[in-house]
């Protein structure tokens, strides 16, 4: 699964840095962060972050096949 975000969208609540670490990260602005664009083993964690974002900032998408 690739992750995306919406900067745009993103009220700087950290939950999703809070879950995920490893993959979100928050900027000066408080603003979301994305270090990696695969979730690979913290899918899950990515997927708990990605529905408790209060705006909806953090998408998870199918990898499209070559």
């Amino acid at each position: 699964m690739r992750i995306t975000v919406d900067r745009d969208l993103c009220i700087g609540s950290g939950n999703c840095a809070r879950i995920a670490p490893e993959i979100f990260d928050q900027d000066d602005n408080g603003l979301v962060t994305l270090l990696v664009t695969d979730a690979g083993a913290a899918f899950a964690r990515v997927r708990q972050a990605s529905a408790i974002c209060p705006v909806g900032a953090v998408s998870l998408l199918q990898k499209e096949s070559a």
